[in-house]
């Protein structure tokens, strides 16, 4: 069901949560100027519909650094079975460097997702959210680069981790209480070795 069927289906709770939001890069952006259509995503939303909350999520979490709602949204979107939002939970897990505990539950869900073949589509699904803004948001800077926090090409955390751990570093260089707390390291999920942050 699409946006457009839903939103003249009616409110019903069951139809917002399911309905089937396109891909941020195929959006038509004109919908934000739309009150209609600015109320029925809102609805969406506040109902709970798990695409939605992942990417909200994201831009709460790095773009407006709200982060008590947007690891909130997160957590919620991740137990919903979002893929990508159990990535990104996973990412930021693995990027506190005084929680042993979250650091073995991030590991966790990682493996998971890298042994059902997920991480290149949930990594995907992290760029796209954080770079494609809505109007009137905060940009931030494009890919032009592999985001890696070290250069080994053996090593998992190659092009994963320091997506996420990059939007937290720049928090801290501004001096936002949601940063890393000016971490210049980070440990390797596969070998557990320290290295240094690009």
């Amino acid at each position: 069901m699409t946006c457009c069927v839903a939103r003249d289906v009616g409110d019903e709770d069951t139809v917002l949560r399911m309905v089937a939001i396109p891909p941020p890069h195929e959006m038509n952006w004109l919908w934000i100027r739309d009150p209609v259509g600015r109320r029925f995503f809102e609805r969406c939303i506040g109902i709970g519909h798990p695409e939605l909350l992942f990417r909200e999520a994201l831009r709460e979490l790095y773009i407006r650094h709200n982060h008590a709602i947007g690891w909130e949204m997160l957590q919620n979107a991740a137990s919903n079975g979002v893929d990508a939002a159990k990535y990104a939970l996973s990412m930021e897990l693995l990027i506190r460097m005084d929680d042993s505990e979250a650091k073995k539950e991030g590991l966790e869900l990682f493996r998971t997702l890298e042994a059902g073949d997920l991480l290149p589509a949930c990594y995907s699904s992290c760029f796209v959210v954080l770079t494609i803004s809505w109007p009137d948001e905060v940009h931030m800077p494009k890919k032009g680069e592999e985001h890696t926090v070290y250069d080994s090409t053996r090593c998992m955390t190659r092009g994963h981790m320091g997506l996420l751990y990059d939007y937290c570093r720049r928090a801290a260089e501004r001096g936002s209480v949601h940063g890393v707390g000016g971490a210049d390291h980070i440990r390797c999920i596969r070998c557990r070795a320290d290295y240094e942050v690009e």
